[in-house]
């Protein structure tokens, strides 16, 4: 009964994660085939927020900021490398059901990138901030960049809450600081 419980646990999250990576490939996907639809390489189809956001049609061969250009096999091995990574990863542990979402989003939107590559040798990029000097981006680059952030704080959270309360079970005070993560826990 046990076993079948946590199997069920897992499942779930595993579930809960490959639906969410799912849908932010669909959502990165459907966006550049209307970019590549309405604009022609290399042009502005319009300002989504005066002053702030244009649409302007890129290909990008290389990761962010153009870095490594031509070596996209390289870049869409990696990507399937971090999604088979952290489905692993949501299997194993006994996450919570936000840090899960937000290693989908990092692993989806690294699965949307790897789509274009693997089909077109480049990214299709199309968001252009007008209010500073900044790369093209697109949807993929948000939820990875977003997933990155909050999987990093969501997880330090959660670790240390985590450590408390297993502390807290076991009489010890746990402090985290100047003295270290593992300072009150007798080790």
């Amino acid at each position: 009964m046990y076993a079948a419980r946590i199997l069920s646990r897992r499942a779930g999250r595993l579930a809960t994660f490959l639906t969410v990576a799912s849908l932010v490939v669909i959502v990165d996907q459907a966006t550049k085939a209307v970019v590549r639809h309405l604009a022609p390489l290399g042009t502005a189809a319009r300002t989504l927020i005066p002053g702030v956001l244009d649409l302007y049609h890129v290909e990008n061969s290389g990761a962010a900021f153009s870095i490594g250009e031509g070596a996209g096999l390289l870049f869409a091995l990696l990507a399937f490398a971090v999604f088979i990574g952290a489905s692993i990863w949501i299997w194993r542990e006994a996450l919570p059901i936000h840090l899960v979402v937000y290693i989908a989003f990092v692993a989806g939107g690294g699965i949307g990138n790897m789509v274009d590559r693997i089909a077109a040798g480049s990214v299709t990029d199309f968001l252009a901030t007008t209010f500073i000097d900044f790369p093209i981006f697109n949807v993929a680059d948000i939820f990875v960049t977003c997933g990155v952030f909050l999987t990093l704080v969501g997880y330090t959270v959660w670790d240390t809450r985590r450590q408390r309360q297993a502390a807290a079970e076991t009489g010890v005070e746990a402090t985290v600081g100047s003295e270290g993560a593992d300072a009150g826990r007798g080790d």
